[in-house]
């Protein structure tokens, strides 16, 4: 069943999601106009590779049509199609031809998230243990604890990361530590909705369904990584202080604390945004 939307429904939310990505877009923008890095915030722009205006790019998703739309952006976007009447909407069977894999294996590995307990004890490790004993950290930030203090917190905690895509950047003294070897083949038998990374790649997983995702339901996930994001390097072992980031110190028991804290507020706020997107799959599939 098709949804139709109205210009002056569609239109609206079209100004509001501009205006509600335009502040991550914009500064993105404006630092490569400039030559300029940010270690913590360009990742959500790197690591999950997304041009500031495809960002602001508003889709209304499955089963949403345009009415008297001719004349929008969406009606020239790639799998979309305009009728005699001037409705735009997505070509489902069209997009499914080409990208039918990744919107099953997305379905796949979000469904097994729900199917195994949440854990809260990994501490953040997962980035300690991606410089532990290495002269070439991944970011160029300053170690807090020093690259002594640091392989020291490394050493006094049981590595717990259950999440492939943290432990491929481990370095090669990490690994072994790890309480599980993980692999891409196991990640659907690992992923945790505990899991930091599991949250912030809810914003990977919409993006990979693309024009399936309505763009709410894609800035909500955004927004939810971008939370991810800053635990993440709060509880690193970077000092990010003069970025304007806090230090959540996970070597100490009150550090241990907050960050099991944020990590469940984190997993509340993911659990929701992770059955919508898996029943953008389902009708998408359905259809």
């Amino acid at each position: 069943m098709t949804t139709t939307l109205q210009p002056e429904e569609y239109l609206a939310r079209i100004h509001e999601h501009e205006q509600r990505a335009a502040p991550w877009a914009d500064a993105r923008a404006a630092r490569r106009a400039h030559g300029e890095y940010h270690p913590v915030w360009d990742f959500l722009f790197e690591y999950y590779p997304v041009r500031p205006s495809h960002l602001k790019r508003w889709h209304p998703g499955v089963g949403v049509a345009l009415a008297q739309a001719a004349d929008t952006p969406q009606a020239s976007w790639r799998d979309y199609v305009t009728a005699p009447d001037g409705t735009v909407s997505l070509n489902l069977g069209l997009f499914l031809q080409h990208r039918r894999n990744d919107v099953e294996m997305v379905g796949r590995l979000l469904r097994a998230v729900d199917t195994r307990p949440a854990h809260f004890d990994c501490f953040g490790m997962h980035e300690w243990a991606m410089v532990y004993k290495t002269d070439h950290p991944r970011h160029d930030l300053p170690l807090r604890l020093g690259a002594e203090g640091t392989n020291g917190v490394v050493e006094s905690h049981h590595i717990k990361c259950s999440h492939y895509d943290a432990f491929r950047f481990f370095t090669p003294a990490t690994r072994p530590l790890n309480l599980t070897v993980l692999t891409r083949e196991s990640q659907p038998d690992h992923d945790q909705a505990g899991c930091v990374h599991v949250s912030m790649d809810l914003y990977k997983w919409a993006l990979k369904l693309g024009p399936l995702v309505p763009g709410e339901l894609f800035l909500d996930c955004f927004e939810l990584s971008a939370r991810a994001r800053r635990l993440d390097m709060e509880a690193s072992p970077y000092d990010c202080r003069e970025l304007g980031f806090d230090v959540v110190a996970v070597e100490t028991a009150e550090g241990k604390a907050e960050y099991v804290a944020r990590q469940r507020a984190l997993a509340q706020a993911a659990a929701p945004l992770r059955a919508r997107l898996v029943a953008t799959v389902e009708a998408a599939l359905d259809s």
